[in-house]
């Protein structure tokens, strides 16, 4: 694999990384109205640990969880984009970043001490965390794999 092709990969991994989040924040968005639910703050609290950024007012968290939410689903497509350099598409190449996102998120969080360990919050809230997150990688894959026909 010549370096130019995995540099190729990993731009068409971002751009599908954005349109995964997209579809992420769908899903997301809908449930929490369904639920009557409160946006999670446990992604940007991460970030604020790691990053050492604290933002000020309800305003400037508000901005700081958006970017984080983007930034993030849009840096994880490079990830998918990667597979894809590695000769890995469909089923299993989203399989694989289904795990490499949400593995991630299940040792990063209660390691940073932002969320409890994932075994206690209950079968119905692993099942729509796990499918949200399900909704990105389908996207991210599908997009990754339209952008990659060419």
């Amino acid at each position: 694999m010549k370096l130019g092709d995995l540099a190729g990969a990993v731009g068409k991994g971002l751009f599908a990384g954005a349109a995964g989040t997209a579809a992420m924040t769908v899903s997301s968005t809908l449930e929490m109205k369904l639920r009557g639910r409160a946006a999670s703050s446990a992604p940007a609290t991460a970030a604020s640990k790691v990053l050492g950024v604290e933002p000020t007012g309800e305003k400037e968290k508000e901005r700081f969880s958006n970017i984080v939410h983007w930034g993030y689903g849009t840096g994880w497509g490079a990830a998918r984009g990667a597979l894809g350099a590695l000769g890995l598409s469909g089923t299993g190449a989203t399989a694989a970043h289904f795990g490499a996102v949400w593995g991630s998120e299940q040792v990063m969080l209660p390691a940073l001490g932002v969320a409890p360990p994932f075994w206690t919050w209950g079968a119905k809230e692993v099942a729509i965390d796990a499918f949200h997150h399900a909704v990105y990688v389908a996207a991210t894959s599908a997009a990754y794999e339209l952008l990659d026909r060419g």
